[in-house]
């Protein structure tokens, strides 16, 4: 007579240490777990109020600068350096990691109007207000030296933005025309216009380097391809542009910041409809800045608070503000995607997370995979009503709130009138125009 005998491998549930964890044997056969998605919800919930307990977003505020901080830059080789100039010709730069000024110039007097550094990071430019372009160095004087720019160029107009080159040792200027400068020569190679009055923001792009855009106080935003020294093609919008910013992973792909409360992301190949409205801010937006992965950005309003944006949504999954922070002029996205930088003019630039619940530090592999965990169970449920509210809902000031109030009123209003005017006219002679085309007047090529 056969007897079976049990059978069992120690490996498969014996801990080789005590500081191990205890070996589960697990059967995933679902009949057995007849509760598992009721389970789940339970601790989807559970995530996402803790995901809104320990969103804590600020972490810090650096003071310094005697007026409002007018413009930032990031330094493209160290993370913890970031340059700002303000309102009273300041430029200073700061160590992001001991938060403290490392070095302050007098750089110009009036408005320091842009700011931007080398590719390499070996110096940086900056225009203001008298008229003046200098390139600085990126280190300190010596011992002895005094602070001294390394070139200055001296231009008929004030200049109001500047950018480099990503790759070449090229920069722009805009102010009456956009000026494209050989870091050699104190002339510009080539002035590119169209239109008369100023410009107020120029950008190269990222990927496609010899492409730029600029947008002028005449409601355009206009494309210039440097190799052909002439301008493209431009929109006209209803209302202006303050800036414009390149998606930095998808080349044709750039998003505009408007006067009329919305920011457009566009595909330069077809200006007439931009590919998305963002629409959340309650006043002017004045700077944008996308997230180095290409798939946020994050803008700056004149609401007092900014905004995080994904690309292909048209509401905000963010908003940060606080008591003291006035007017956001700047704002910039840390080169390792995880903070947010941003100057307002009550003086002072503030620093963010990127993800206002993430835990700063070193995690555990625990933590990690309950991390994953939680996001994959938060993810699985993001449609149920219960867990949407609770992940969208988000404490707004009082001034906020009651514009959006006001807002939502004076949209149902239009709305209505639409649908009144339709209702009431021969048909086909009313047409209706989409959210998307309602803002854009004409695109000349």
């Amino acid at each position: 007579m056969k007897v079976k005998m049990l059978s069992r491998n120690p490996d498969n549930y014996v801990r080789e240490t005590k500081l191990d964890l205890q070996r589960v044997p697990r059967n995933y056969d679902p009949t057995l777990h007849p509760f598992e998605v009721p389970r789940e919800y339970v601790r989807a919930l559970n995530a996402t109020k803790l995901e809104r307990v320990f969103a804590k977003p600020f972490l810090a505020s650096l003071d310094g600068h005697r007026d409002g901080v007018n413009c930032l830059a990031k330094h493209p080789k160290s993370l913890a350096t970031v340059l700002s100039g303000a309102c009273d010709g300041e430029v200073r730069i700061w160590n992001l990691t001991k938060r403290k000024c490392i070095r302050t110039i007098q750089a110009h007097e009036g408005f320091v109007r842009g700011i931007c550094t080398r590719f390499c990071g070996t110096s940086f430019f900056t225009v203001g207000d008298d008229k003046t372009v200098k390139q600085w160095k990126m280190d300190g004087p010596g011992y002895g030296e005094e602070e001294e720019p390394l070139h200055t160029i001296l231009g008929k107009t004030v200049y109001t933005g500047i950018d480099h080159h990503w790759k070449e040792a090229v920069f722009a200027t805009c102010g009456q025309q956009v000026d494209i400068w050989d870091e050699q020569r104190t002339s510009p190679i080539c002035s590119m216009t169209w239109g008369f009055d100023s410009i107020s923001s120029v950008k190269f792009n990222p990927i496609e380097t010899f492409l730029l855009g600029s947008c002028a106080s005449d409601r355009n935003i206009v494309l210039y391809d440097m190799r052909q020294a002439t301008p493209l093609k431009k929109v006209i919008l209803d209302m202006r542009t303050n800036t414009i910013c390149w998606n930095p992973m998808e080349a044709f792909i750039f998003t505009a910041a408007n006067e009329d409360y919305n920011l457009y992301t566009f595909d330069m190949r077809a200006l007439d409809t931009p590919v998305m409205v963002h629409m959340d801010h309650v006043s002017a937006v004045l700077d944008v800045d996308y997230s180095p992965t290409g798939k946020e950005f994050v803008s700056a309003s004149f609401d007092k608070s900014i905004r995080i944006f994904p690309v292909d949504k048209s509401r905000s999954r963010e908003v940060y503000h606080t008591k003291r922070m006035q007017h956001v002029i700047c704002v910039k996205w840390t080169s390792d995607s995880k903070y947010i930088m941003c100057g307002s003019d009550e003086m002072n630039i503030r620093l963010w997370k990127a993800n206002a619940s993430e835990k700063l530090g070193v995690l555990t592999s625990r933590e990690k995979a309950a991390k994953d965990y939680n996001q994959k169970l938060k993810e699985k449920f993001q449609h149920h009503p219960h867990i949407k509210r609770i992940a969208r809902h988000r404490h707004l000031p009082k001034s906020i709130y009651s514009q959006i109030q006001e807002q939502c009123i004076m949209k149902e209003a239009r709305r209505r009138k639409e649908v009144n005017r339709l209702k009431h006219s021969k048909p086909g002679s009313v047409s209706i125009v989409s959210e998307k085309k309602k803002h854009i007047v004409a695109v000349v090529k």
